[in-house]
Parts: structure tokens; C-alpha cells; sequence
């Protein structure tokens, strides 16, 4: 019988997260603790806090409509530091982490720069870290074209990172830390009222994020649903562990026979 120990889990934290260098050794508990849980662990990155924003302003500095070539060698600089980090912090508690960026994970997009699409996923490098038990960090909103150049996947880039990543690893679910406990009705920092809720569909998500709500982004949504991969939206902040965050999937939907990415039908 499988047990949870057996199956791998993504966990994807954003930039506010990671915002400041003393947050890593937060994010570095979470991740130990539950590889207690989970014998493979790959965890997804994004920049620090504003940093990607302050790549861009610089990028501007130099020339007003960079070349998009030179534009996402400069902006995927980000999730590396993060990503580069984070592995330094779980060694300093004792674990073994190894970072990758997008390319070295094997994620292969369309060659269309700051707006690339995910395509594959060719994780040749990431399995044997899996397998030797490794805690496995990726960059996110990033990949390589087929034509070896490094790209950016735009918005929602890094939380789609991680769904293709769980499809392609045949994850358990795809959990995603939060500054909030989970997906509400509305703005939970600006409507008193607004109700969490525990589990969600795809659809309901899908349509939640259409009308505005920024908690995941669209694409990833619609990649999890194309794959019937489950998502969960929880907290970093140990004072919402008591709401148990949001899950999303359709609980009687089966998996595709074949793993679908974003090009695909």
C-alpha cells in the first residue's frame, strides 16, 4: 500500500514569502517539517518581495524597450538568488537541498520571450535528486526554449511552474503558501465579511480569478484542471495553521491518460 511517505508533494512559495532573508528559515521549517511527512519534496520559488519589479525599473534605466532576449536573462535572475538561498538555509538546519533554475529542471517552453508558454517538461535532472531523497528547489517563471534560450513564462508564471511540475512528477497535490489562509469569497484585507472557503472546484476557482481575485492566477488553474491535479492554498504564517486552507479539485474527476501542458488542446 502507497503511503504519503511514498508520493511526492510541490510546494510553491511566492515573493511575499520570501520577502526579507530572515523569512527563509521560516520557509525552511515548514519545508523540514513536512518532509516528514513526504520522502520527495520539490519546492518552487519566486523572487524576493519586489525584487523582479526592481529588475525591470533597472532594465528601463539602461535602455526604455530592452531587447526581450537580454530583458529575461536580466528578470530570471530573481527566483536563482531565491531558490539559491533557500537551499543555503535547510543545509544550515541540517537538510540536504539542491536548486535548480527552470532550465536545468527541464522545462521547455515556446521560444516567444516574457510570455512563454510551458510546452514539456524533461526532468532528467530532478529525478535522480528526487530518488536520492534530496529536497529538490526549482526557480519558477522560468524555462528554455527549444532552442536553448532562456525564457520567462509572464504572469502567474511561478505558480505555473508548479502545477507542470506536479503533473509532470505525478505529485500528490500542488500546495501553494499564502499571506492569507486560504481562497475567500472576497479580499479578506479589505472585506471584514469575506468567507473562506475549504474546498472549491475548478470551475468556481477559474471564475473567482476571472473576476479579479489574485490568490493563484488563471493559467495555473486551468493547467490543474487539465490534469485533475489537486491544489491547496494555505498559509506561511503560523497563525492561520488553524484554518487548514483551501482545497481545489473536482473530487470524482480521473486523470488524463496522457499529461497535458499549456499548448496543449
Amino acid at each position: 500500500m502507497t503511503t504519503s511517505h511514498d508520493k511526492t508533494i510541490i510546494m510553491k512559495f511566492g515573493g511575499a514569502s520570501l520577502a526579507e532573508p530572515e523569512q527563509f528559515n521560516t520557509i525552511a521549517d515548514i519545508i523540514l517539517e513536512k518532509k516528514k511527512e513526504y520522502k520527495r519534496i520539490v519546492t518552487v520559488v519566486s523572487a524576493m518581495g519586489k525584487t523582479t519589479d526592481e529588475l525591470i525599473v533597472l532594465a528601463k534605466k539602461v535602455h526604455p524597450e530592452p531587447p526581450q532576449r537580454e530583458y529575461d536573462m536580466l528578470v530570471s535572475v530573481g527566483e536563482r538568488i531565491s531558490m539559491a538561498l533557500l537551499a543555503m538555509c535547510i543545509s544550515k538546519k541540517g537538510g540536504d537541498a539542491v536548486s535548480f533554475t527552470g532550465s536545468q529542471s527541464g522545462i521547455i517552453t515556446t521560444a516567444q520571450h516574457a510570455e512563454a508558454k510551458i510546452v514539456e517538461i524533461r526532468p532528467k535532472r530532478l529525478l535522480p535528486a528526487l530518488d536520492a531523497v534530496k529536497i529538490v528547489i526549482v526557480a519558477g517563471f522560468q524555462g528554455m526554449s527549444l532552442d536553448g534560450e532562456i525564457t520567462t513564462l509572464g504572469r502567474g508564471g511561478s505558480d505555473t511552474t508548479a502545477v507542470a511540475l506536479g503533473v509532470c512528477l505525478n505529485a500528490d497535490r500542488v500546495e501553494f503558501y499564502k499571506d492569507v489562509p486560504g481562497v475567500f469569497s472576497h479580499d479578506p484585507k479589505q472585506h471584514q465579511n469575506a468567507t473562506l472557503y475549504s474546498h472549491m472546484n475548478y470551475d468556481d476557482a477559474i471564475e473567482l480569478t476571472g473576476k479579479g481575485a489574485k490568490v493563484l492566477h488563471q493559467r495555473c488553474l486551468i493547467l490543474a484542471k487539465k490534469n485533475a491535479i489537486a491544489l491547496k492554498v494555505l498559509s506561511f504564517k503560523p497563525e492561520y495553521n488553524q484554518f487548514g486552507g483551501t482545497l481545489i479539485g473536482n473530487k470524482e474527476t480521473s486523470k488524463p491518460t496522457v499529461k497535458m501542458y499549456e499548448c496543449d488542446s
